[in-house]
């Protein structure tokens, strides 16, 4: 439709002249007739001048920016924007891209009433006067290239490489769809550094230069193809492209019985499957319902209750900040939230914020010496984060930033009988008293030196995360798995992890937290030092909205009537209810084993039943509340939480043992 606009408002301005300028891709003397000289400089050059590089030069002029050149090689929308059918849909897979396309269709037609075209009455009255158009057959087969990304997902924002070097391509045959809304939010990005919208999910940096293979290319684009119109179910992998980025656990733990599952080009086990389970259905299963895979998660879930379970998390980034004075404490306390003037060996849960308040990430930082920190934070934040770094740090010969991801295999060894393990493979003490809750010390594990030992599991549960030279890496997974034998130690994945960070109410970045989440919408306050006099980048807007209150908030739901065995289950972006009213979408959803119900993250926001506009959510607003999460068009009531459901049993306890202790001492 856009480019039909485009070519009839040509059409108008320039009468019998546009079609000998329209011809300049299959006729050097038209091209040559109408040039125009460029001019010297501009404030913004467009390369592409198909429906995606109007579409960024009409929002950047709506915006007040004048002084824009749009290039492009033969006339306005003659690469693929040409052989557009004109279908628009706005059903997608994800929000963004929903409210991309709700955006473009309004858009269209806003641009029809300013233009006065009316595109359909022009069809409908060619038809009436020549109905036999409406049976004519096609007899020419159009054949040119179209653009297709490795996850199905279009490409824009700011290239981590060049700073001013914005990039809006790799449309999947939806670019009608998508124009308006991502030429919308790339304007945004480029006038006020960042769009309305998050867009982590179509976000440049989520690729890596592992990306880039041209084989890898090849053979992703031939399996994404057919799978643009495919019913995708939960959990789903590509199948090619694989095996890129591997532990050097990968061949051991596959041996015994590893299910995989990939992120940023990274291998990651989801769950091991016993050698009594028939492993082809296993990986034949795709349902909406409850997957095969539950009582696998369960025992692996169980087991981290119980007694000690290990799970390879090397695909983690891992960055060093060091400095040669203390240039690298100083511009770590302006770029991160929290504050991380603490003791050497000192773990601290923070985040890295944008201007508005927003997660740019959300990490672990240990203080390793007074110059040194050791930073760990979500696998896709590898190139993300190292851009927004070097971005803000300043080129200071003193101060060092470098990628350890790969010198570093990370092993989380989670459940009670993990201190003992510990104990016997370092000769150390680590109960609390000697060990405390987020203590980073680098010890010795068998026979190897200079493991990183964290007192820390990213689930709530007791346990360690071990980040070990990759060198050292084999042998003390097995020296950890040998020792652990009498314990009753295994392996386990993710989706155990899942579960349990879901149930302990643990937000992920990327999932549940992203560039507009502030740390006051989730619950997080005790993460930043507002009260400590020291600025860092976010401060005045969580002031602000300290002041003003917050107009969504991070909750939990536990749901009550939901049949885990015959009703489809939630697995993520459902819509909240409260009251009746929609309320908001969940984040991230998992079955919780120790609750034995579903629990879900979302956030909860208080629209006006007049106006539809936000108002100020409170804890009160959200306690007063019934709620009901929708699946697939059937309601199920929910309770909301605040707080973790065990944090309150556990606080419950105590209260319990407080006033029997109480009792017997009356």
């Amino acid at each position: 439709m856009f480019s039909r606009l485009l070519s009839v408002a040509r059409r108008q301005r320039t009468g019998r002249g546009w079609q000998n300028w329209s011809s300049g891709r299959s006729g050097a003397p038209a091209a040559e007739a109408h040039s125009v000289a460029l001019p010297a400089q501009a404030h913004v050059v467009i390369c592409g001048g198909g429906i995606m590089g109007t579409s960024v030069a009409y929002h950047l002029s709506k915006m007040g920016w004048k002084d824009i050149v749009l290039l492009e090689q033969g006339r306005l929308a003659a690469g693929s924007t040409r052989f557009c059918a004109g279908i628009l849909s706005t059903a997608r897979h994800l929000t963004i891209e929903q409210k991309m396309a709700d955006y473009s269709n309004k858009l269209y037609q806003q641009l029809e009433q300013e233009t006065g075209i009316q595109t359909e009455p022009l069809l409908s009255s060619l038809l009436r006067r020549m109905p036999e158009l409406e049976t004519l057959e096609i007899m020419k087969l159009v054949n040119c290239p179209e653009t297709f990304t490795p996850d199905m997902r279009c490409i824009m924002g700011e290239s981590p490489a060049v700073q001013g070097y914005y990039v809006l391509v790799g449309m999947n045959s939806a670019g009608l769809s998508f124009a308006g809304g991502a030429g919308r939010y790339l304007a945004e990005w480029m006038v006020h550094g960042y769009p309305s919208e998050s867009i982590w999910e179509l976000d440049l940096k989520r690729f890596g230069a592992l990306q880039s293979s041209r084989t890898f290319l090849r053979h992703r684009v031939m399996e994404v193809m057919p799978l643009l119109y495919d019913l995708k179910v939960p959990r789903w992998d590509f199948q090619t492209g694989r095996q890129l980025r591997t532990s050097p656990l990968y061949d051991r733990l596959d041996a015994q019985g590893a299910r995989w599952m990939e992120k940023h080009g990274f291998e990651r086990p989801k769950y091991f499957v016993p050698p009594d389970k028939d492993l082809l259905a296993l990986e034949q299963s795709k349902t909406f319902y409850k997957p095969d895979w539950f009582d696998i998660v369960e025992s692996e879930v169980k087991c981290c209750k119980e007694a000690v379970c290990v799970i390879d998390m090397s695909s983690f980034t891992k960055f060093e900040i060091t400095s040669t004075g203390d240039q690298a404490l100083e511009i770590l306390q302006y770029l991160f939230s929290n504050d991380l003037d603490v003791p050497v060996g000192h773990i601290v849960h923070t985040g890295m914020l944008n201007e508005g308040g927003g997660y740019e990430n959300d990490c672990s930082i240990a203080r390793l010496s007074k110059r040194s920190f050791f930073m760990i934070s979500p696998t896709d934040q590898q190139v993300h984060c190292w851009a927004w770094l070097k971005k803000h740090m300043p080129e200071d010969s003193n101060l060092l930033l470098e990628d350890v991801t790969w010198k570093y295999t990370a092993l989380n060894l989670i459940g009670p009988r993990a201190v003992d393990v510990l104990s016997e493979l370092s000769y150390a003490p680590m109960t609390p008293d000697h060990f405390p809750s987020l203590f980073c010390k680098e010890m010795s594990v068998g026979y190897a030196n200079g493991i990183r030992v964290m007192s820390m599991t990213h689930t709530g549960e007791p346990g360690f995360m071990l980040y070990i030279p990759i060198e050292y890496a084999l042998h003390v997974y097995n020296e950890v798995m040998s020792v652990g034998q009498k314990y009753g130690i295994r392996n386990a994945g993710y989706y155990a992890l899942r579960s349990l960070r879901i149930e302990k109410f643990f937000a992920f970045w990327g999932q549940d937290l992203n560039t507009l989440t502030t740390p006051l919408e989730c619950g997080r306050e005790s993460r930043v030092k507002l009260d400590k006099g020291m600025d860092f980048i976010g401060r005045d807007a969580l002031l602000q909205q300290k002041q003003n209150g917050v107009y969504k908030r991070l909750t939990m739901f536990i749901l009550d009537d939901h049949d885990t065995d015959l009703d489809l289950w939630p697995w993520w972006g459902e819509p909240i209810y409260r009251n009746g009213q929609y309320a908001g979408k969940t984040t991230s959803s998992a079955y919780s084993y120790t609750l034995e119900r579903h629990v879900c993250l979302g956030f909860v926001h208080n629209f006006s039943e007049d106006t539809g506009e936000e108002q100020v959510v409170t804890a009160d607003f959200i306690n007063r509340g019934e709620y009901e999460i929708d699946i697939a068009g059937h309601r199920f009531q929910a309770k909301a939480k605040l707080y973790p459901v065990t944090s309150l049993f556990t606080h419950k306890r105590r209260k319990d043992d407080v006033e029997l202790s109480d009792l017997h001492g009356k």
